[in-house]
């Protein structure tokens, strides 16, 4: 494949097809939710797991819409610290650029002990961190192979689901009443899962972080973005209603690894092999196309002078290659001091700032009433789903956002307050 000539220069290559783009950003999805993010999602929404599930299905419908119309504008290496630069200002860029790396860099230890937990707990912080050092290997191969790669995990993960759900629902311990019951965690429980389950659904903005190495970009990013969400979606539905038939809310709530507690209750002793390998190779996955998602948002915050321009360096395989070894080493800290779900909540709480940015971003386009309600309504819904998370989450994710304000505010005195967003507007 040779890049579009209609596209703006890549500094990185355009290599990626509509193919290559919606596997990343299944890649992306398919772990946090449906392994590990099930568990604190039931643990506040109890029997609202479902309700919960559809509003964050809904928020992140909009965030969809907002991400494709930016990235459409503007193909290149950065995602919303880009949008937030070029349409609000170079502050909310910078804010919106640490969000993610915060954010994503939990997201990553996040997905590398859930792979540890499912396949060796009693090793959990030495696997995880093996996990890391393979994954930062994988991804310095370049952007196809990390491509490909995805492409046969994600295979396998969706295989190692159908498993599961066939075999579960095919037993005789499914109760459906469960599924149809009036939902008890309320209104503030249905928010909380929502935010948490939202942390799984994220993953689509990886390919527009990925943006300046698609191939036509403006037509195959916005479609990328919608077959990915949709087709994610219908994987998470599928395994919620399986997995509340199968043994409830509380039972989810209270399980380290949710869906080893689901294939219990098929009582089939060769199913639980295959969910670890399924939930392995998912958490895998998720880490690969995270990290490379994060050393792309470092090279371009390198480039707007934002991160030290050694971060800038690219390797003959067209692999920001610097950013990419301080992304893993980012990672690995984070495994070995950390918690899971204390990762999750962190991750969910600037995340959804991020986006927050981004629907501020895309109200600044052009566009018809339709774009003006889904970035209204994600602005809205992004808001209050950050809000409701747990205090510890809010705290942690808030100091580490105004540890990046501050360190804007120095830097900018120093060297001049930058140029508003709005004279760069095309």
């Amino acid at each position: 494949m040779t890049a579009d000539p209609a596209a703006p220069p890549s500094r990185l290559g355009r290599r990626l097809g509509l193919g290559d783009a919606v596997v990343v950003g299944l890649g992306s999805m398919l772990g946090a939710g449906v392994f590990v993010a099930v568990g604190p999602a039931a643990t506040a929404a109890g029997t609202g797991l479902l309700p919960a599930l559809g509003l964050a299905a809904v928020v992140a419908a909009c965030n969809a819409s907002s991400s494709a119309r930016l990235a459409a504008r503007y193909p290149s290496s950065g995602g919303t610290y880009l949008y937030g630069r070029e349409r609000l200002s170079a502050f909310w860029g910078f804010l919106a650029g640490c969000g993610f790396l915060v954010g994503k860099t939990a997201s990553c230890a996040a997905m590398a002990l859930t792979f540890a937990t499912y396949v060796a707990p009693s090793q959990a912080r030495l696997l995880a961190l093996s996990a890391v050092v393979v994954v930062t290997a994988l991804d310095l191969r370049g952007v196809r192979a990390t491509a490909r790669t995805t492409m046969a995990l994600v295979v396998v993960v969706l295989v190692s689901l159908a498993v599961l759900v066939i075999a579960v629902l095919s037993g005789d311990n499914i109760q459906t009443e469960r599924v149809l019951a009036v939902p008890t965690g309320g209104l503030g429980g249905l928010l909380q899962a929502a935010a948490v389950l939202f942390f799984a659904f994220a993953g689509y903005a990886r390919i527009a972080t990925l943006g300046e190495e698609v191939i036509d970009p403006a037509r195959t990013i916005p479609r990328a973005i919608a077959l990915a969400l949709a087709l994610t979606l219908g994987v998470y539905a599928v395994v919620a209603v399986t997995a509340l038939a199968a043994v409830g809310p509380e039972q989810l709530a209270a399980a380290a690894a949710p869906l080893s507690v689901v294939a219990a209750a098929a009582d089939q002793a060769w199913l639980a092999p295959i969910l670890r390998l399924g939930a392995a190779v998912a958490c895998l996955g998720v880490l690969l196309s995270l990290s490379a998602g994060l050393a792309r948002t470092a090279f371009a915050m390198a480039h707007g002078g934002d991160l030290p321009s050694w971060f800038t360096a690219v390797s003959a395989r067209g692999v920001p290659a610097r950013a990419q070894v301080a992304i893993g080493v980012a990672v690995a800290v984070v495994v070995a001091v950390g918690g899971l779900r204390g990762a999750i909540g962190v991750s969910a709480f600037t995340v959804l700032g991020y986006y927050a940015v981004t629907h501020a971003a895309a109200l600044t386009l052009p566009g018809g009433r339709g774009a003006r309600i889904a970035a209204i309504s994600g602005l809205l819904g992004c808001l209050l789903l950050a809000a409701s998370l747990p205090p510890a989450a809010i705290a942690t994710g808030t100091a580490l956002l105004g540890v990046g304000a501050l360190i804007w505010l120095v830097r900018s005195r120093r060297s001049g307050q930058p140029a508003s967003a709005a004279s760069r507007r095309a």
